[in-house]
């Protein structure tokens, strides 16, 4: 008997699938992108810096913001000399005189120093921010490093570039005999009051609640509810502390005129 074979003309054939392509790597972020992506999806910018350190990002706040500012020495220079009149009438009421050539050498110093001054206080203030988040992000249980608060304080203080060109707007537009303090030109509750009639306390106080300051604050909190892990309800405690912290200095300051 012969052996039959199964022929293969009647069995069906399974289709041969196609090679898929694998997706293709999403471009990681650049630098650049960072400083425009923080003004409208800050949790992306911190998310994906959160170990890129703080180094970067701080020089470029730095470095634009004292330009601007150099760039605004001319609209800024009422508000310089309405500030060194009202400390040297503190000094007269102290009993210090001084002649109208050491006023007037006064003056010329501190146009000068201020021009340096924006590159050194600026990052300095920024690491103490960063440092301030840090400590007080351990009393809300946040898991965020020092060089991360760092990071986010670098970030955060980007609005102070917009700041500095509305400025420079406010300057341009504005009566130069209304720019007797350094709050007429803030876009807060500061601007309202007369330095030269309102406690220096109360100023250092209010002068805070402005669009910008509390703009930065928003911007810690929501760095370090990224980087912490916390929720952004404890997030807020701490940048709010961080705010608060740093209302200290001018209160200090009032405090000794």
């Amino acid at each position: 008997m012969s052996e039959h074979t199964p022929s293969s003309a009647g069995t069906p054939t399974a289709p041969i699938a196609e090679p898929t392509a694998s997706p293709a790597p999403s471009k990681p972020a650049s630098r650049w992108e960072d400083f425009i992506d923080v003004f409208y999806a800050p949790s992306s910018v911190f998310a994906r810096r959160a170990e890129s350190g703080f180094f970067i990002p701080m020089l470029v706040v730095t470095l634009l913001t004292g330009i601007i500012f150099i760039v605004n020495s001319g609209v800024l220079a009422p508000i310089m000399d309405a500030e060194t009149s009202r400390a040297v009438a503190g000094m007269q009421r102290k009993g210090v005189t001084l002649t109208p050539e050491q006023l007037e050498s006064m003056r010329s110093v501190q146009e000068k120093i201020s021009k340096v001054a924006v590159f050194i206080f600026l990052p300095v203030g920024i690491f103490f921010s960063g440092l301030l988040l840090w400590v007080f992000g351990k009393f809300v249980e946040s898991r965020q490093t020092l060089g991360q608060g760092l990071m986010v304080a670098s970030y955060a203080f980007l609005p102070k570039v917009i700041e500095g060109v509305v400025t420079a707007v406010q300057g341009l537009i504005m009566n130069p005999a209304s720019l007797n303090g350094r709050y007429r030109i803030s876009l807060g509750l500061g601007r309202f009051f007369d330095p030269d009639t309102a406690s220096p306390m109360l100023l250092a106080l209010i002068g805070r609640l402005d669009v910008f300051t509390i703009w930065i604050t928003v911007l810690l909190a929501i760095g370090l509810a990224v980087t912490g892990r916390i929720p952004r309800s404890r997030a807020a405690i701490a940048a709010a502390l961080v705010w608060l912290a740093g209302a200290l200095p001018g209160v200090l300051q009032a405090m000794r005129q």
